[in-house]
């Protein structure tokens, strides 16, 4: 132990020493440093994002949704009776937060000047503990959609339709008998952007969208699962138990499909088959077109960090076997007294690892003081940046255990770039070395 703290305090001394490289290797070590760490937060931030977003507008952790068919060739995405299905799932899964029963549908919604396509979402807004944490309301009130015939849009929408609140807008949807029919709305709330989901879907209450598709009162379009937060990572299990739960109540299940609801839709009318199949998806399922996005994200800050982390191996072993070369004479001096091969190799590792953490702190408090200042700042993005973001502003999101391993691949990254100038310099011999000038 008295040997390695004398070898600690001659590396220190020779960092030292050597200013000038020293600030400029450390420089370049918390730069990589605090980069890893922002790139790190925007993956988690938006992951984060995408998760408190998507599960409150679009989808549940799990969801219990289903098709109906009437006929082998016309299928509805409906749940029929769905308290029974229900009871089923508060008995399977006592891991669930809270359940809520969402209408779906699609529909055009017909304004005075235009129209746009839309996926409709019904609504019970009394009973949506969540979804007024994610909506941003810049007009009208959101508790408005309890009304009958209310609806809520979404910003580009109401640009689009050139509509405001108070405005009166017609839905025009084919019902579950193959004939159109039409609901006269009043938009009653404008909500701003949250990415890539809000572009398609409006809201109105579920009262509203049985009268629009002419559905019965015990019919909803998709069960939605929200459970404990501890359980987010065991939704496979838990969509299996549910699975085997409704199974077992006498529920027909569809093979697994890691699609959303409506990209199954021609294939589910392809089946011969009639009557009520209940389909589990988790919401990665029902997001798998948007998580493209998420992956390529992680894909390019992973290319990002590991071109940066080989300019740095490549830039301190350079740097570090010019400075062997420096200390050729010292490195002589120092095995003429008694150092062995192992000494001199782990003087010249130590120096490096205490070069590497103290650079890699500094950078990761820099990271952490850059991060709380971007978020401080709130800063909202245009909507082909919200595709990715899942949000209308940049949100960087840190975990602990990031700041730490973000020191330690740079301390391990800086002795690996440093481990064969220090072989290189532990194999001279003493007399050649001390004989060394230049």
């Amino acid at each position: 132990m008295a040997g390695l703290i004398v070898d600690l305090q001659i590396a220190w001394l020779n960092l030292l020493e050597h200013r000038r490289r020293t600030l400029l290797l450390g420089s370049a070590i918390a730069t990589v440093t605090c980069l890893f760490m922002l790139l790190s937060a925007l993956s988690v931030g938006i992951y984060a994002t995408m998760i408190e977003t998507a599960t409150s507008l679009a989808t549940g952790h799990l969801n219990v949704g289903g098709f109906y068919k009437v006929s082998s060739g016309q299928a509805l995405t409906i749940v029929a009776d769905y308290d029974k299905v229900a009871k089923v799932v508060h008995a399977a899964l006592p891991e669930m937060d809270f359940m809520v029963q969402r209408g779906r549908g699609f529909g055009k919604v017909v304004a005075e000047r235009m129209s746009i396509q839309v996926g409709v979402t019904g609504v019970d807004i009394g009973k949506e503990p969540a979804l007024k944490n994610v909506l941003r309301v810049i007009d009208g009130n959101v508790d408005d959609l309890a009304q009958p015939n209310a609806l809520l849009l979404f910003e580009q929408q109401a640009k689009n339709l050139q509509v405001r609140v108070g405005d009166a807008v017609t839905i025009s949807a084919e019902t579950s008998r193959g004939v159109r029919n039409t609901i006269d709305c009043r938009v009653v709330a404008i909500a701003r952007e949250v990415g890539l989901m809000s572009a398609w879907i409006v809201m109105l209450s579920n009262a509203s969208l049985r009268t629009l598709f002419q559905l019965r009162n015990d019919v909803t379009g998709v069960l939605q699962i929200q459970v404990k937060p501890r359980y987010l990572d065991d939704l496979g299990p838990l969509a299996a138990r549910l699975h085997q739960a409704l199974a077992r109540a006498g529920y027909r299940i569809m093979k697994p499909d890691p699609r959303a609801f409506w990209l199954k839709y021609q294939a589910v009318v392809r089946q011969a088959w009639t009557g009520q199949k209940l389909d589990i998806t988790t919401w990665r399922d029902e997001l798998s077109l948007i998580m493209w996005s998420y992956r390529a994200l992680q894909g390019l800050s992973s290319l990002l960090i590991t071109i940066l982390l080989g300019i740095t191996v490549a830039g301190i072993m350079n740097t570090l076997w010019i400075a062997t070369r420096e200390r050729t004479r010292e490195i002589g001096t120092l095995r003429a007294i008694g150092m062995q091969r192992g000494a001199v190799t782990r003087l010249f590792l130590l120096e490096a690892g205490l070069l590497g953490v103290l650079g890699a702190a500094v950078g990761a408090v820099a990271g952490v003081l850059l991060i709380q200042f971007v978020n401080g700042l709130d800063v909202h993005v245009p909507l082909s940046v919200q595709l990715f973001l899942m949000g209308d502003s940049v949100q960087l999101a840190l975990e602990p255990s990031t700041a730490l391993f973000a020191i330690g691949l740079m301390t391990f990254t800086t002795c690996i770039a440093a481990l064969y100038p220090a072989l290189r310099a532990a194999r001279r011999k003493p007399a050649d070395a001390m004989a060394h000038f230049g």
